[in-house]
């Protein structure tokens, strides 16, 4: 299975919360992940195409589903939108929340591995142009801080 980034994670976290912020407003009942993938889709699927879009996705629901065991009942409509299983219903607040947080951190790591960190922010920061994002995934070493 594939770990995530903490920084890649706590972008995830980011826009789940903007999402969750901007839904309350406007009373939708998808979960923020899936909105935040839907906001994704059109960006992305203008870069792979549609199919590309949805075998992306599929990958991410895939690794995703590894870590949190009721995304392994999300399915990938031939849209590319998402469509969540029944039994969320008896989920708690926190373990949806968590799940939608892997989502997104799933997607954003593959995006970050075949596009590269300066793309993905470029289409996040599309998306999001006012999100306090700077870096997704870097594997560079903070020389600063090293012992003598």
């Amino acid at each position: 299975m594939r770990r995530v980034t903490p920084n890649t994670r706590g972008i995830a976290q980011r826009l789940s919360a903007y999402e969750a912020a901007e839904s309350k407003s406007s009373e939708t009942t998808a979960p923020t992940a899936f909105t935040v993938c839907e906001k994704l889709r059109g960006p992305l699927a203008r870069l792979s195409g549609s199919n590309g879009f949805r075998s992306l996705l599929s990958r991410a629901l895939a690794l995703a589903g590894g870590e949190v065991g009721w995304l392994r009942a999300v399915h990938i409509k031939a849209d590319g939108s998402l469509e969540y299983p029944a039994q969320m219903a008896g989920l708690d607040q926190k373990e949806i929340t968590n799940g939608e947080v892997v989502l997104v951190a799933q997607l954003l790591g593959l995006l970050v591995t075949f596009i590269g960190e300066p793309l993905t922010l470029s289409l996040v920061r599309e998306v999001w142009p006012g999100a306090p994002i700077n870096v997704i995934d870097s594997n560079k070493k903070d020389f600063t801080k090293q012992k003598p």
